[in-house]
């Protein structure tokens, strides 16, 4: 063993190595630059919690190392977790004490975490009992688990595995006829209610740059992108949350006033992707930059293309990480293509005939004993969905959620048969009322009934 003065030489070079990790180098402004984090708040964090640490010059200037930096972002990632600040320096204090390295705890799963109900119950046994009782209306029941596992489990993970995934189970019974709209809709108010709540208690933004959240016009499905929102404020950004159904004209006016670094829009339908490409569009030319996210983008991936903005994944967790790179790096956007003339001519061609073919439509089911709720409820989808595809420039769009409505329909007792005779009324209306600039429509109503037909039963 050869050694250095009191050191050997195997723990000199170890020595060395680690050096530049515990050499104060940084200045405030270089740790801001790295992490994204406001002064204000790295400065709270040394005062109350003793974290970060670093040195002071002779001037009395803070320096950082690069192991206070990677504490910082330890803990914003514990944040973006769920954790509030105080119980992520507890945890990194504990560890320390512990003779732990917390750098080496780079994420906290459920796993890892290996956390249990006194009773033995997991997150998946929570969830299920959690549905059973939104299913039977238990107002009480349901809140006691969610505040159970609150208490224990980080709040991303509640969020995550309870709550989304939850809702997502109960919104297939539906579907599949299992469960009712009102069941539905008691489970969706209390998640909305829980969100709402903890986005009220999240806390005070750490990081630079404000993004923006809504729904375009016609969309009222929120829950995704309320999700999104709470977890982007635990990760420090500054959120401001807009909510279902919000005017183009009013956006564009509200995005004049807050000025935000990015716009986030989600669509769950193919009628809405539609107010959000022309959201996006109107943004674009505002030189705002725009993200774009929601379950119409998974079930029709193609439809992607024809939105302006940056797509932002199939999960509303892979979204973050996107926004993330987002707000760092600033990429460049996606473009969506010009409509072409033969589909602005179908769009306003269509628009100027749709209710003489739903008037044929009707007179031509009068007596096919189908219910009229289904007539019209089906009627006005449908010509929606069509007016959507025309002006996002592709018909076939109109196909993926057409067919998701024949299974539902099938579910409610509209057979097959009786949705074949909707389907040929409808083709024959729109040949007799198409001229044409409408032909982009009447081919694909044509080559829709035929592969109708031939489906089976």
């Amino acid at each position: 063993m050869i050694w250095v003065g009191k050191l050997s030489l195997t723990y000199w070079r170890f020595y060395k190595m680690a050096l530049p990790q515990k050499t104060p180098t940084y200045n405030l402004k270089a740790v801001l630059s790295e992490t994204g984090i406001k002064s204000h708040t790295i400065r709270a964090w040394e005062r109350k919690y003793g974290l970060p640490r670093p040195v002071r010059s002779k001037g009395k200037h803070r320096i950082y190392t690069q192991h206070d930096i990677s504490i910082v972002k330890w803990l914003m990632a514990r944040l973006d977790e769920g954790m509030t600040i105080r119980r992520a320096a507890e945890l990194w204090n504990n560890i320390e004490e512990k003779g732990g390295n917390p750098l080496e705890y780079v994420t906290f799963q459920q796993d890892d975490l290996n956390l249990v109900f006194e009773n033995g119950d997991t997150l998946g046994d929570i969830r299920n009992a959690w549905i059973k009782n939104c299913l039977r209306f238990d107002d009480e029941a349901t809140e006691k688990f969610l505040t159970q596992a609150f208490a224990i489990y980080p709040i991303k993970m509640v969020c995550l595995e309870i709550l989304q995934k939850g809702l997502a189970q109960i919104g297939d019974l539906w579907f599949q006829n299992e469960a009712t709209v009102q069941q539905e809709h008691f489970a969706s108010e209390k998640t909305l209610k829980r969100l709402y709540a903890l986005l009220a208690a999240a806390p005070n933004p750490t990081r630079l740059g404000r993004i923006l959240l809504a729904c375009p016009p016609h969309e009222e499905h929120t829950f995704s992108l309320l999700l999104l929102s709470l977890l982007l404020r635990y990760q420090g950004w500054n959120v401001i949350y807009l909510g279902a159904n919000l005017p183009t004209a009013q956006l564009a006016s509200t995005v004049n006033y807050i000025k935000p670094d990015l716009v986030i829009l989600a669509a769950q339908r193919l009628e809405t992707a539609a107010t959000l490409a022309e959201a996006t569009e109107m943004l674009a030319e505002l030189d705002v930059p725009s993200a774009f996210g929601g379950s119409i983008f998974n079930l029709i991936p193609s439809l992607r293309y024809h939105i302006t903005g940056h797509f932002l994944g199939e999960t509303v967790e892979g979204a973050v990480q996107i926004i993330n790179k987002i707000m760092t790096f600033d990429p460049p956007m996606q473009r969506a293509k010009p409509l072409p003339s033969h589909y602005e001519a179908a769009l306003k061609h269509f628009d100027s005939t749709q209710y003489l073919i739903d008037f044929d439509v009707r007179q031509n089911l009068d007596k096919a004993n189908i219910p009229f709720v289904y007539l019209e409820d089906t009627n006005s989808r449908f010509k929606r969905d069509i007016l959507a595809a025309l002006s996002l420039g592709n018909i076939a769009l109109v196909t993926p959620g057409f067919k998701l409505a024949q299974q539902l329909m099938l579910n409610y007792g509209i057979s097959t048969e009786m949705q074949f005779k909707y389907m040929h009324a409808y083709n024959q209306a729109a040949q007799k009322h198409l001229n044409t600039d409408g032909q982009l429509v009447t081919d694909w109503l044509g080559d829709f009934e035929s592969t109708f037909s031939q489906a089976p039963a």
